[in-house]
């Protein structure tokens, strides 16, 4: 018997939908905010009480992770159209049907209940404001049909995620948690001012629209790189407000350092490094200050 006869009837195994769910929202790229949730977090907590809530702190990361998920999904689903007319996105699951319509949609709410679960856990207020949060991440999603200024909807978006964090620690609102917020924002926003120029003739042919596609790549990498010096502005109030030490400013330091080294790589003419600049470097930049600020808090007295 042939090769080829012995294969006939074996069908080709299904695709893991959970996997390709976790694929589709890029689960790993949590990286970017959860860090910042955990400095609002540790630094309410040593404020607070000198001490580590661990159930707080578990809530707050299952709380970042689920809302993340819910804002990726949504922004997956409702870009779909726009994705499959983009050669860079032409081939995220929604487009090329490793992942249904449905799925997408049941991921979502399942994201969407473990959010509001966990903010309610956390207490009153972090319920009452969770569908703040989840309405401006999905409002995220709609701007590139009304505005070309998505990053700011996109900043605004992001700046929640410390706030939160710190309003579920304590169960209210302080300055250092608005200036880590404006911090978070302004960084995130910034670098996809830097991301969004890689689509930016793109967006022009098909309708999308964006800061770099309306007012040019050069204009939106300066406008990137007044962000970045805003963010550096914040961290350093953050870092004043919250009375951290030595170890903290090292760390800001060295995201500075790591900010202008992305502004270095990505040249008008030149975007071939733009993946390099948004996820090595500001993956970097998270993880880094997040070990730098906790070693700034157990040095000055954070008790597990």
């Amino acid at each position: 018997m042939s090769s080829s006869a012995s294969t006939v009837g074996v069908t080709a195994p299904a695709p893991n939908k959970v996997r390709a769910f976790l694929r589709l929202v890029m689960i790993e790229h949590s990286v970017f905010a959860l860090p910042f949730a955990l400095i609002a977090a540790f630094t309410a907590m040593w404020i607070d009480s000198r001490s580590v809530h661990w159930l707080q702190l578990c809530l707050i990361v299952v709380a970042m992770v689920s809302a993340r998920t819910v804002a990726m999904a949504g922004n997956r689903i409702l870009d779909r159209r726009f994705d499959a007319l983009n050669p860079r996105t032409g081939r995220r699951e929604l487009v090329t049907g490793v992942l249904s319509l449905g799925t997408a949609w049941r991921g979502f709410a399942v994201a969407l209940v473990i959010f509001l679960a966990s903010a309610a856990a956390l207490g009153w207020l972090p319920l009452l404001l969770s569908p703040v949060a989840v309405g401006l991440l999905i409002l995220y999603s709609y701007g590139k049909r009304f505005t070309d200024f998505p990053q700011a909807l996109l900043a605004l978006a992001q700046a929640i995620a410390p706030v939160g964090a710190w309003m579920g620690v304590t169960g209210g609102f302080a300055w250092p948690a608005t200036a880590l917020g404006l911090a978070v924002g302004t960084w995130i926003g910034g670098f996809d001012l830097i991301y969004s120029c890689q689509d930016a003739a793109i967006d022009r042919e098909i309708g999308s629209r964006s800061f770099p596609a309306r007012f040019g790549i050069a204009s939106a990498l300066r406008w990137s790189t007044i962000t970045h010096l805003i963010t550096v502005a914040c961290y350093v109030w953050f870092g004043v407000a919250a009375g951290l030490g030595m170890i903290w400013w090292v760390g800001l330091a060295i995201t500075a350092a790591v900010l202008a080294y992305e502004h270095t790589i990505v040249k008008t003419d030149d975007l071939s490094r733009v993946n390099r600049a948004f996820f090595t470097a500001n993956g970097f930049v998270g993880i880094q200050l997040f070990v730098f600020a906790l070693a700034d808090l157990i040095a000055q007295g954070l008790r597990p």
